[in-house]
């Protein structure tokens, strides 16, 4: 009779996970630039996973195991925006500074997909308080970011005084370019707008 200290130890090997539990991160930014394209084609409302989905060349069982519905991709995409961030200027003066940031910003906004995205998101923010949330976040934390360095740049070189109001400061910085480009939507910027705007809202933040 055999027991069962006889019997062999080697157990069959198992097999690695299915694709299932591996998320390729490939098919992940497929299928992030797919929810650009298509909110910038159809806008958020008509905007279906089955969209995104084929858009993206996968199934739609590739985008739910990501994330459980459009609203959580669409905030998940928006999200990112805040981490990306904008690069901070380092030319050696205020005004400098704020002529790059303007110039990188303005070409950001005005980029074909998020001139139409934008503004049909904050559309729908003023009824989904988590687009609005996610919104906020990506636009603010961006700017804001960028905009505290060069603040804190300036106050080094004694273009500013110290401790100037940092909330102000963002408002005076950021507000004028999106008012033109996000709110009013104008076409085209008159010429040399955006060196006149550095050069006024420079003169502002030393006057603070």
């Amino acid at each position: 009779m055999t027991t069962n200290a006889e019997e062999p130890q080697t157990r069959p090997r198992r097999r690695p996970p299915a694709g299932a539990a591996v998320l390729r991160e490939d098919v992940t930014d497929a299928i992030r630039a797919a929810v650009f394209e298509e909110l910038a084609a159809v806008g958020y409302a008509r905007m279906s996973i089955e969209g995104i989905a084929r858009r993206a060349g996968v199934g739609k069982t590739a985008v739910y195991r990501r994330w459980r519905s459009k609203l959580h991709l669409v905030l998940d995409v928006v999200s990112a925006l805040a981490v990306l961030g904008l690069p901070v200027p380092d030319t050696g003066s205020l005004e400098g500074d704020l002529a790059l940031l303007y110039e990188v910003t303005s070409r950001a906004l005005r980029h074909p997909v998020a001139s139409q995205i934008i503004p049909d998101l904050q559309a729908e923010a003023a009824r989904n308080p988590e687009i609005a949330e996610a919104m906020q976040k990506a636009l603010r934390d961006g700017q804001e970011g960028v905009a505290s360095k060069i603040i804190a740049a300036a106050e080094r070189r004694g273009e500013v005084r110290t401790g100037i109001d940092d909330e102000l400061a963002l408002d005076m910085i950021s507000g004028p370019l999106y008012w033109r480009a996000v709110i009013i939507r104008t076409p085209k910027l008159p010429k040399g707008y955006l060196a006149t705007l550095a050069r006024a809202t420079a003169a502002a933040l030393k006057a603070l």
